[in-house]
């Protein structure tokens, strides 16, 4: 069985998404792993230049038939899931979706808090409520994916929460998503991964974030609350090949650090860019790629077990007009995009380099 996975470099829209799909065309029943964060992510798929779908509750390989395990690791949105799953199926997509009974879920107090505090302290937020579920279950109020299937100690325990957070809020929707969740069959509790993995020839691991906003070495307080590198990974028993994502330039929604910003740039807008302003999130930022930025990254990408393998994928190579980025703070440009990719490839020490132009085509990665 391989084992791979697809993790980002900078602030998070890399193409990991593309990436996942992209490893699931070359494998016959494969099992796409979301490993850390939860709702928040947003990874735009799209096959044979037809169908398409964002994906934030299930996996970035459905589209081709992949089924999705949710890691403990990993905050549950059951309105999400629903909502989602509606709308998978209205594509003629019947997704299944295992998830870990450990999984803290999401209501609408951990929603409304994190919305709240962030027009206050303006992190950068998505706003819907995962490091804030992180945060509740660190004060031991405590509310797991398994505890959905027990109505009257769910009441209990969102009766404990309006307590915990002092106001109140009507979780009518939350509770009857609940109740679809648990009833469908296309939901699956599992008890992790041992029992599953005779099923599978692949297990895919999909990343959420990108490397930036790791929440011990990003640049707090404008991090998310996860480990978006390998060490949830391998902590679960596995010791993948790893696949890294940067788009030819860095992106970033919202507030938080990010360099190069004050160079005018002549990136072309990519037409099919997903959330290009994120309503509560904030808008979306271009700047030129910081080399420097990308090394830190690698550099804290550190563990006894090291990956068998590490790749470099580049993503939105056609958007570059001219071929331009940063090294200790002063601005390089290149001739073509070969001596571009390179500098990149050599800079980072990562021998294996795959391509790709915006979205499409699909990337093939053959590892």
């Amino acid at each position: 069985m391989k084992f791979q996975a697809v993790v980002g470099m900078g602030f998070g829209d890399e193409g990991k998404g593309k990436a996942v799909s992209s490893l699931c065309l070359d494998s016959d029943n494969p099992l796409v792993i979301r490993f850390c964060g939860g709702q928040q992510a947003g990874h735009h798929v799209v096959l044979n230049d037809k169908l398409d779908h964002v994906f934030s509750n299930f996996g970035s390989g459905t589209l081709q038939g992949a089924e999705t395990y949710w890691s403990e690791y990993c905050t549950v949105d059951p309105v999400g899931i629903i909502n989602e799953l509606n709308i998978l199926l209205a594509k003629n997509i019947k997704p299944i979706l295992r998830i870990n009974k450990k999984c803290p879920v999401t209501t609408p107090y951990e929603k409304q808090y994190n919305q709240a505090h962030d027009k206050i302290h303006n992190h950068g937020s998505c706003g819907v409520g995962v490091g804030q579920t992180y945060q509740r279950e660190q004060d031991h109020y405590s509310l797991l994916f398994s505890d959905l299937y027990f109505p009257s100690i769910l009441k209990t325990k969102l009766e404990l929460l309006s307590k915990y957070y002092n106001f109140e809020l009507d979780c009518t929707d939350f509770l009857i998503a609940c109740d679809k969740l648990v009833s469908s069959y296309r939901i699956i509790p599992t008890d992790g991964l041992s029992g599953l993995l005779s099923y599978y020839d692949r297990l895919i691991f999909e990343g959420s974030q990108g490397l930036l906003l790791d929440q011990t070495y990003g640049f707090f307080p404008h991090v998310t609350r996860a480990n978006t590198g390998i060490k949830n990974i391998i902590d679960m028993g596995f010791t993948p090949n790893v696949f890294y994502v940067t788009r030819a330039y860095q992106t970033r929604h919202g507030n938080g650090h990010m360099t190069n910003e004050h160079i005018k740039h002549d990136v072309k807008k990519n037409p099919y860019e997903q959330n290009p302003s994120n309503g509560f999130q904030g808008k979306f930022r271009i700047a030129y790629l910081d080399l420097d930025l990308l090394r830190y990254a690698l550099s804290r990408e550190t563990h006894p077990l090291l990956p068998v393998s590490k790749t470099l994928v580049i993503t939105c190579l056609d958007l570059m007009q001219s071929y331009k980025l940063t090294i200790s703070g002063k601005l390089i440009e290149y001739e073509n995009e070969n001596q571009f990719v390179e500098k990149i490839k050599t800079s980072l020490d990562i021998s294996v380099c795959f391509l790709s132009k915006s979205p499409f085509p699909e990337l093939y990665l053959k590892n």
